[in-house]
């Protein structure tokens, strides 16, 4: 489907130097960030308890934190949970010294307000669980970085699964670098979003690589760099339609989601804006620098003096 047709060719890969210098600055910033800064770990990854509280009436979440503050929890995440009236207190494992009292406590101070407050779940998350999710969660990341790899070097070629491979995974680090820049919380929600991104920015670059491929096959005579150009300008109409409709939907979440939303919605959004850029301005020319030619996909005509002799 196309909603509108481009004429003429743009130039994408005239400008890939300058594209794959800001790729870089902004992948060293995003790793300069992560390593002093560091990812701001939620309760998930670094351990606490996690309650869950129901209100007669919807709560007050600003007063709820006021509250929990004035008895020393000031750092705790509250929010809504599943409904106005259900509001989902997570402490962090550093702050908990009352140890299994502290729901007693929260609740005796939430019903100084609202003698209505019923607790309805307390889970205990000990820092061997969180550990234990920070591996499984890098494991992951790993798997599916060679996963996509793998795909890619059996559908097309080793160069096109590794210029793929260092465009998503740009994504992933930067993504990252706009947590540990804005110390946003990192939780499985958000380990989930980065996960998610990586398939849907690989998927882009297989639509773009697919193109290139079948361009090879056609344009027998046309430069490299005029090949890429035009399989990019092609699918631009298809990118728009897809990224467009998806971001329709996370922005939804965004800001109609709620709190335990939102930094997933957020994770997806700066992921969806990245891989439409880095499947364009980083991945096609990786592919030029790494020396794509014809002779990857199509074994070259052989002279009639070549085929004269035995």
């Amino acid at each position: 489907m196309e909603f509108f047709k481009i004429k003429k060719d743009i130039p994408f890969m005239s400008y890939g130097k300058v594209t794959t210098s800001i790729s870089l600055v902004t992948f060293l910033l995003a790793v300069f960030f992560l390593a002093t800064k560091g990812l701001n770990f939620g309760v998930d990854f670094t351990g606490g308890t996690v309650m869950e509280v129901h209100y007669a009436q919807p709560a007050d979440i600003n007063k709820v934190r006021e509250q929990l503050a004035g008895v020393g929890l000031k750092d705790s995440l509250v929010q809504n949970f599943g409904s106005s009236h259900d509001v989902l207190i997570q402490v962090p494992l550093k702050q908990n010294t009352m140890g299994a009292k502290l729901s007693e406590h929260v609740v005796e101070a939430l019903r100084q307000q609202d003698a209505s407050v019923e607790l309805r779940r307390v889970e205990f998350v000990g820092p061997q669980v969180g550990k234990d999710l920070v591996e499984n969660g890098a494991m992951a990341l790993l798997l599916v970085s060679l996963g996509i790899v793998g795909y890619l070097w059996i559908r097309f070629e080793w160069k096109f699964g590794l210029a793929a491979i260092i465009a998503n995974l740009h994504d992933v680090v930067i993504i990252l670098g706009f947590f540990a820049f804005f110390q946003w919380e990192f939780s499985l929600s958000v380990l989930a979003a980065v996960l998610a991104v990586l398939g849907y920015s690989v998927n882009e670059s297989v639509v773009v690589f697919d193109r290139i491929r079948e361009n090879f096959k056609k344009m027998r005579k046309t430069e490299v760099a005029e090949i890429i150009d035009n399989a990019i300008t092609r699918t631009m109409s298809r990118t728009i339609i897809t990224h467009a409709s998806t971001q329709m939907m996370v922005t939804a979440m965004l800001f109609l989601g709620g709190e335990t939303l939102h930094y997933f919605a957020l994770a997806l959004t700066i992921g969806i804006l990245f891989s439409i850029y880095s499947s364009v301005l980083v991945a096609s020319p990786l592919l030029m620098m790494f020396g794509v030619s014809r002779e990857d996909f199509i074994k070259p005509e052989k002279t009639e003096a070549e085929e004269v002799l035995p």
